[in-house]
């Protein structure tokens, strides 16, 4: 009988769950790029979940747009990077309920590359429909979360029925639901092809991906080590972003206590110059994977994450010989408004 991730945790039914895309998602071997670094290597593959290119903000917002259903929502807010997918698919997952979506994007990255401000998840917004305003400061989630209340304001005296999806510290993580669901739903593919790992990579951004699968392994009794990569911000901030993020989760399926300061383990070894910037780890990534497996990887965080467990590999954090799941989070179309910055790297550094 085929197990369901509310069957290892039932206190995921207490959220409302809209579904928006394919799961569960594939588990595919990397033979290749796992022979050139001396480990077995498998991916997690949330790039393949069905909506409008996919990655991990699928799940999350199957938790964020739940409640707004609830609430009779016609239109939708959200906030990010100007090549944020978060907003892209904020954006598809309104086109298919028949929303609005009106998107913030975020002066994260300083760029003046055309392709960077026009192509990629920008190009899609406008294709599927989204109203799109600008905001300047990319580290003031406060103050972008403000900027999103005020434009909800407005839509309300038209009319409109707003829903805001806040992403700062000050607001409930209902999309690390989610990624709770992933631990379980990863899980149980590991015990039924017997391709156990040693060893989780994941990104840690935002928080809710890695926070997410780590309170959903261990609500499951999964012990094993999940590896946050830092694609934001640096390690010791990370950490504290990442115990309210876990703490605020665990509650939410009344598992108070789960996580330890142990259980969080990070690396921004790989981090430098920055979001969403350039490196020659990230460039080696996206080329391995590339033509060792024909995988995909995005500049922001699927390369940089990537780049980060070959550096776990090189300098013996991951032993050789481990075996280690890589959750790949989607990003593609990032890759065509980075195209001139990928191209060029070599040259200008």
């Amino acid at each position: 009988m085929k197990t369901t991730p509310e069957d290892l945790i039932p206190e995921l039914k207490q959220h409302r769950r809209i579904i928006l895309g394919h799961e569960p998602t594939p588990i595919d071997p990397l033979p290749k790029l796992g022979q050139d670094l001396g480990i077995t290597l498998w991916t997690k593959r949330d790039d393949c979940n069905g909506l409008a290119f996919g990655g991990n903000k699928v799940r999350q917002l199957e938790y964020y747009l739940g409640p707004g259903v609830e609430a009779n929502a016609d239109t939708v807010l959200i906030t990010g990077a100007l090549q944020s997918n978060f907003v892209r698919l904020t954006a598809a997952a309104a086109a298919k309920l028949g929303w609005q979506a009106h998107v913030q994007l975020e002066e994260r990255v300083p760029s003046h590359d055309q392709l960077y401000r026009k192509s990629g998840n920008i190009f899609l917004n406008n294709l599927l429909g989204a109203e799109i305003s600008y905001f300047p400061e990319g580290e003031d989630e406060a103050g972008a979360d403000k900027a999103l209340d005020e434009r909800a304001k407005e839509l309300k005296n038209h009319g409109r029925r707003p829903y805001v999806i806040h992403l700062g510290l000050g607001s409930l993580p209902y999309g690390g639901l989610g990624y709770i669901r992933a631990a379980a739903e990863t899980y149980a593919q590991t015990i039924t092809s017997g391709d156990k790992p040693d060893y989780i990579v994941i990104p840690s951004g935002s928080g809710l991906t890695h926070a997410g699968f780590l309170v959903g392994a261990r609500a499951i009794g999964w012990d094993i080590p999940i590896i946050g990569i830092c694609v934001r911000r640096g390690k010791k901030s990370q950490i504290d972003r990442i115990k309210q993020r876990s703490s605020e989760l665990a509650q939410m399926i009344s598992r108070p206590d789960l996580i330890s300061d142990q259980d969080i383990i990070l690396s921004d070894k790989v981090l430098a110059p920055g979001y969403g910037k350039m490196n020659h780890q990230v460039k080696e990534a996206i080329e391995k994977a590339a033509q060792l497996e024909a995988i995909l990887l995005d500049p922001v965080y699927t390369a940089r994450t990537m780049a980060g467990l070959i550096d776990q590999v090189r300098t013996n954090a991951i032993p050789l010989g481990s075996k280690v799941l890589f959750i790949h989070t989607g990003g593609n179309p990032a890759l065509f408004a980075y195209q001139n910055a990928i191209e060029n790297f070599s040259r200008d550094n």
